[in-house]
């Protein structure tokens, strides 16, 4: 019997969303974390508080093994989502924004990389926020660029749909410029 021919994995669906990640329905949330992974401001409080302790516990157990210095900026990592509509979240380190040092392919291996682990882990959605865009400085329109073709680009084997979930009406405006 001669070998079939494999299909090749298709890029994910790009749907964006307007709202607040930690009500979202998916397989995957992305959290926008910092290296400690002990939580923070912004997303990465958001899903702190919302998922509870046991977010919190299982990145202490992160920590206190093989990430005892913290996740490396561009680096994701699974964890439970507890008490998130979520199966699992998944923390990855954005970089700080520098007018000086071009930092993208830090921020695009953010995204690549958590689809790696939400795929490794069979989710068919995934809900990321626009990483480094808040306190990091990132610039939205250029963040939204990266996020949209780094996806864009993947061929995860399970991920079916990327949801980009988007706080406010500049950031969603700024990732429906990058689809087109």
């Amino acid at each position: 019997m001669s070998p079939q021919p494999v299909t090749p994995p298709a890029a994910p669906a790009v749907v964006l969303v307007q709202g607040d990640i930690t009500d979202q329905d998916a397989d995957v949330i992305v959290n926008a974390a910092n290296s400690s992974l002990l939580g923070g401001g912004g997303v990465d409080g958001a899903i702190h508080r919302r998922g509870g302790p046991a977010v919190l516990e299982a990145c202490r157990k992160l920590r206190a093994g093989h990430y005892g210095r913290g996740l490396a900026t561009g680096q994701a990592v699974a964890t439970t989502a507890g008490n998130l509509a979520a199966r699992l979240v998944v923390h990855t380190v954005g970089p700080v924004y520098s007018p000086t040092e071009d930092r993208s392919a830090l921020l695009a291996s953010c995204y690549r990389e958590s689809l790696r682990v939400a795929d490794e882990s069979g989710a068919r959605t995934v809900a990321f926020p626009a990483i480094s865009t808040g306190v990091y400085g990132w610039p939205m329109d250029d963040g939204a660029r990266i996020a949209v073709e780094t996806v864009r680009a993947a061929r995860p084997a399970f991920v079916q749909e990327v949801r980009f979930v988007l706080f406010d009406v500049e950031a969603y405006a700024a990732f429906e410029a990058a689809m087109r």
